[in-house]
């Protein structure tokens, strides 16, 4: 029998963990179809911070700490801890801002898009085709010339373990009980912490260890043609399915769905700002937060655009609630669509 290459198995393991546990969460206490949301996150800890009012969503999840210990510690056994500076800061914040817009838009990032198909939720079609017109419209803009410039090197040690320490330092003071923590709503729907903590280094150590990421599946299978990674996604989805069948959570259609709303045309635009704005950052917003384990600064400032978008998000009154979308939400996705063609009108090359 031949043997299976290492990387389709790390790839795959990816998908599994991803979709298996991100399903699993949510019947361990994460709220539905959001066992894991980098977005939903982002929100939570932000409110944790205090940087928005909006107490049902102020928790800081263990998952986040430990999708970054996960990939910092397997960088680091692999050798891959490479401190390395960003050609774009400035960009990458922005780009990380309008990241978690899209997501907050559509009420979830592209995992949890994912996790939302393996429960039978429909309204998330709309976004998975958007995103892929996203990272299309991207991928084609690359083809024709587009060059952000390349991260340099030699950032010191100090500046490409600031974040993943920092996240370590969250963690603790959220069990010491510094940070806020909502007592009603998504924020008191949790699994127990080291349930959540373990699961995330699980998975950061696969999504390290294999490059998966949700939009770089589309980008490879776009650009190269290489569909190894659209592997990881379809065993992603089977395994939320699986998980979800298995315990009665699998629920077919499109009206009262947890965690969506059914406006197809702003689910599709928003997925398509994310989709787009994930192949000019160099990843989607879970991408970045493993990137940061591996010591890139570029990654690192895109995290804290998220961080910021997540407060500013509740506080703009950008985020969609199950009614749909708000009139300043679908604002934010076509200044954020005009900030992306702004990007790769300056930076073609031909």
């Amino acid at each position: 029998m031949r043997k299976l290459p290492s990387d389709v198995i790390l790839i795959a393991g990816s998908g599994l963990s991803l979709g298996g546990l991100g399903a699993a969460l949510a019947l361990w206490g994460n709220p539905a179809n959001s066992g894991i949301c980098v977005s939903c996150f982002m929100e939570n800890l932000s409110g944790s911070l205090g940087l928005h009012h909006n107490l049902r969503m102020a928790y800081f999840r263990p998952e986040l700490a430990g999708f970054v210990i996960g990939a910092f510690l397997s960088a680091l056994l692999g050798r891959e801890v490479r401190p390395r500076s960003g050609a774009y800061p400035v960009l990458a914040f922005v780009l990380g801002f309008f990241l978690i817009v899209g997501s907050s838009v559509f009420m979830g990032c592209p995992i949890k898009m994912m996790l939302r198909l393996g429960a039978g939720d429909l309204t998330a079609v709309a976004g998975f085709f958007g995103l892929a017109g996203g990272v299309w419209v991207g991928i084609r803009y690359y083809r024709g010339g587009l060059d952000l410039g390349s991260p340099g090197q030699g950032a010191g040690a100090y500046q490409g373990l600031v974040v993943p320490a920092l996240f370590v330092l969250l963690l603790v003071l959220s069990t010491g009980g510094i940070l806020l923590s909502g007592p009603t709503g998504p924020a008191a729907k949790r699994a127990p912490l080291a349930v959540a903590l373990g699961a995330g280094i699980v998975i950061g150590v696969l999504a390290q260890r294999s490059r998966f990421c949700v939009t770089g599946s589309f980008s490879n299978l776009f650009l190269a043609r290489d569909a190894s990674l659209m592997r990881g996604l379809v065993v992603l989805l089977a395994a939320a399915l699986a998980v979800n069948v298995s315990f009665g959570f699998f629920r077919f259609g499109v009206l009262d769905q947890p965690g969506s709303h059914p406006d197809h045309l702003w689910n599709f635009m928003s997925m398509g700002l994310v989709g787009f704005a994930s192949v000019l950052a160099g990843g989607c917003p879970f991408r970045q937060v493993v990137l940061t384990g591996e010591g890139s600064a570029e990654a690192s400032m895109a995290v804290f655009g998220m961080i910021v978008a997540g407060g500013l998000v509740h506080q703009w009154g950008i985020v969609s609630t199950s009614a749909g979308p708000t009139p300043y939400g679908k604002a934010a996705v076509l200044f954020g669509l005009v900030f992306c063609f702004g990007i790769v009108r300056f930076y073609r090359k031909t």
